[in-house]
């Protein structure tokens, strides 16, 4: 079973990494970089500041303790547990891959890009849905930074599902918390 799943995503990663052009070129590299999206980090902590300046403090420590909770569980534990190849280190896949970029480290699952996305794109979305228009928006920026990991060569697909449902479940998590946080404090 293990093994069909690998071969498949293996496939599906040939398929998406393989349909490259000079745009694509251009924009994932942009698009993967983490220091790209600041302005659009500090207008979602504006958001959520004008939304409940009252648990500001709350929201900041909630937000730190999602990108740690997220980031260690995708790089801190299970790449050095699972050890599985990125796709540019993979025998396997030798002269197949379009690596745009440098690989990164050796192992690959989970994606870290992918699980920090998603969990800042719930977390926000989640907190600010019922008073941010388009706020929803944030789904397809994390699926968009994640297939950018696919297209750059440096994570199989099946590495980004596992990292964005590691940020969603970080997501809710820290969510539950920054509530239980929030009614000690009324």
């Amino acid at each position: 079973m293990i093994e069909q799943l690998e071969q498949w995503d293996k496939s599906l990663f040939k398929l998406l990494n393989g349909a490259n052009n000079d745009l694509l070129d251009f924009l994932m590299p942009l698009i993967s970089n983490k220091w790209v999206w600041i302005p659009l980090y500090a207008v979602l902590l504006y958001l959520l500041y004008k939304n409940d300046k009252q648990h500001i403090i709350i929201t900041v420590l909630s937000i730190t303790a999602l990108i740690f909770i997220s980031d260690q569980i995708a790089s801190g534990i299970l790449k050095p547990w699972v050890g599985r190849l990125r796709p540019c280190y993979d025998p396997s896949l030798e002269g197949a891959v379009n690596l745009l970029k440098g690989c990164g480290g050796q192992y690959g699952f989970a994606s870290s890009h992918a699980s920090n996305s998603f969990a800042v794109a719930f977390f926000c979305w989640v907190l600010l849905r019922d008073h941010v228009k388009f706020i929803w928006l944030l789904i397809p920026w994390a699926i968009l930074v994640a297939y950018s990991r696919v297209y750059l060569g440096v994570h199989f697909p099946g590495d980004i599902i596992v990292g964005g449902l590691i940020g969603i479940g970080a997501a809710y998590f820290v969510i539950f918390l920054k509530r239980k946080a929030e009614s000690f404090k009324r």
